[in-house]
């Protein structure tokens, strides 16, 4: 698919590497819909995008509730007359150990039902709805188009984000099974899982973390935005690429 024929839906875009993709896919010609609870994010994006090729609408949205994604879909389609795709990129973070002692008090803690459920229900609940009210519209229109879903490294394992990486997994294995089920219609679906990357979401972590984990990145740098979209760019353009995830991470070993 070429970029300008593009009416994609962008969640998470309000910020960070959402806000990156939608904006890219404007600059191309393409038009594209984001969505986010940030609103105040959204707005400025909107803002910031005038005068692009394309054209960036926007609508509050929380990819958890089922009600918003079916009327957000609804009204994404409208607002661009079509639907040919999806980036899937809403998520959160509520890291934290499964279970943890205290080394000097030796009182144990553990991963809160409410830390593990809200990581579930963004990353994996929410971006099932998003594929799927995405596709049921195109199925309907007849639509040919492609899915790209933003998985993680962590959806290898890592300490503290047993969370993060089963939702991070699960997407990454429900790329393949939705090719699969979604071939028949002539849609596509490939899942990128980036590395650490500088967005608002990793600029906020404890700066020993950030440093160690940066010392394991065989290209000794963070990523940017823009190395992920690269790779989204492949995966939108490329009609031979299906089923698959792709690890954008510097070659980073955990």
């Amino acid at each position: 698919m070429r970029l300008e024929d593009c009416k994609f839906i962008v969640t998470g875009g309000a910020q960070g590497m959402g806000r990156h993709f939608a904006t890219r896919i404007a600059e191309a010609g393409g038009q594209v819909t984001v969505g986010d609870v940030n609103e105040a994010g959204l707005a400025t994006l909107v803002e910031e995008t005038k005068g692009l090729p394309g054209k960036v609408h926007a609508r509050k949205l929380n990819v958890a509730d089922e009600a918003e994604v079916i009327a957000f879909v609804a009204f994404a389609h409208d607002a661009m007359a079509g639907l040919n795709g999806l980036v899937n990129n809403a998520g959160i973070l509520r890291d934290g150990l499964l279970v943890k002692k205290d080394r000097n008090t030796g009182a144990i803690t553990k991963l809160s039902r409410e830390a593990w459920q809200a990581v579930i229900d963004v990353n994996l609940t929410g971006a099932t709805l998003m594929a799927r009210e995405v596709v049921v519209k195109m199925v309907e229109t007849a639509t040919k188009g492609v899915v790209v879903n933003m998985s993680s490294i962590a959806r290898h394992g890592n300490r503290g984000q047993s969370n993060y990486s089963a939702a991070k997994s699960a997407l990454a294995t429900n790329t393949k099974t939705w090719a699969l089920e979604w071939a028949p219609f002539g849609i596509r679906v490939g899942a990128i899982a980036p590395g650490m990357i500088e967005t608002p979401m990793t600029q906020g972590m404890n700066q020993k973390a950030r440093d160690a984990l940066v010392a394991a990145i065989p290209v000794a740098r963070i990523g940017l935005p823009e190395d992920i979209w690269i790779a989204v760019k492949f995966v939108i353009e490329c009609e031979y690429f299906n089923g698959r995830a792709i690890d954008v991470d510097g070659g980073l070993a955990f």
